[in-house]
């Protein structure tokens, strides 16, 4: 198969593309705590889809490298959130085990599932958080904090495991949780963009183990990561995640969260269209 940076060089389409797709990605990462990965896995599962890229392993390889550049932009933003103290040390520490213990159970799902389930999970769960963010009323919560124990650890693995099967940082799923639960949305996204990181790295690792000797995978792909697709998203995302951070902190809470949900649906609608194709 022709090397797909070679065949972007030839496209100027498609490498602007990429490079607006990343700077989108950054903003979103601080805008919204989620990664990017939101946007980069139907990116690159619709880039790799056009170059011909087997179905079976074109989802894996968007979900993986995603996961691949969120080790990279989840620090960006967590560290601007961190400066406005929106992110809540102690939940993190708590959240944290459980969303890792979720994490390594999604990846092995991941690595063994079609690529067209993993399609159907990242439409399905973007569609459903887009409904509650837009259903929800603004201040509706069940409780003021997690209940108890269970609860925590309940949700932290239900984030893990499909953070992990849809490549995304955490965010698409933890914001909601945690504003349903008391959590300021701002400080939910400022703690979502640390969870990243926690999710990013078992999930990278694992993925990379999951497609190693796998035939048929583009050039420069280590296991189901793709290291030209990292290069492409990396550095655009990395520059515009403060951009997204500040502006989380200047946009009402409300707008911010019909924001969330909006681009959510349109996600959601293009990844289904692209089963049915």
């Amino acid at each position: 198969m022709t090397d797909i940076p070679a065949i972007i060089a030839e496209h100027w389409e498609l490498a602007i593309g990429l490079l607006a797709a990343g700077a989108f990605a950054g903003i979103l990462a601080g805008l919204l705590g989620v990664g990017g990965g939101i946007v980069i896995v139907p990116v690159l599962y619709l880039l790799l889809d056009s170059f011909d890229v087997d179905n079976e392993v074109a989802m894996k390889i968007a979900v993986a490298s995603s996961l691949s550049t969120i080790l990279v932009t989840a620090i960006s933003s967590a560290r601007s959130h961190r400066k406005r103290g929106a992110v809540d040390e102690k939940l993190l520490k708590s959240w944290g085990v459980p969303i890792f213990i979720g994490v390594v159970l999604g990846t092995i799902a991941g690595g063994y599932l079609h690529g067209d389930v993993l399609t159907a999970v990242f439409a399905t769960v973007a569609l459903i958080v887009a409904a509650n963010m837009v259903f929800r009323g603004q201040g509706t919560q069940l409780y003021e904090g997690f209940p108890n124990g269970f609860i925590r650890n309940l949700s932290g693995l239900v984030v893990g495991v499909f953070s992990a099967m849809m490549g995304i940082g955490g965010g698409t799923l933890a914001v909601p949780i945690l504003t349903t639960f008391g959590y300021d949305i701002r400080r939910a996204v400022g703690t979502s963009s640390a969870i990243g990181f926690v999710i990013a790295v078992p999930g990278t690792i694992g993925y990379i183990l999951a497609g190693w000797g796998v035939e048929d995978l583009p050039p420069g792909s280590l296991g189901y990561v793709n290291i030209p697709a990292f290069i492409a998203f990396v550095p655009l995302t990395v520059l515009f995640a403060p951009v997204g951070a500040r502006l989380a902190h200047a946009i009402p809470p409300k707008a911010l969260r019909y924001s969330f949900a909006v681009f959510l649906l349109i996600t959601a609608i293009r990844m289904f269209a692209g089963l049915i194709d």
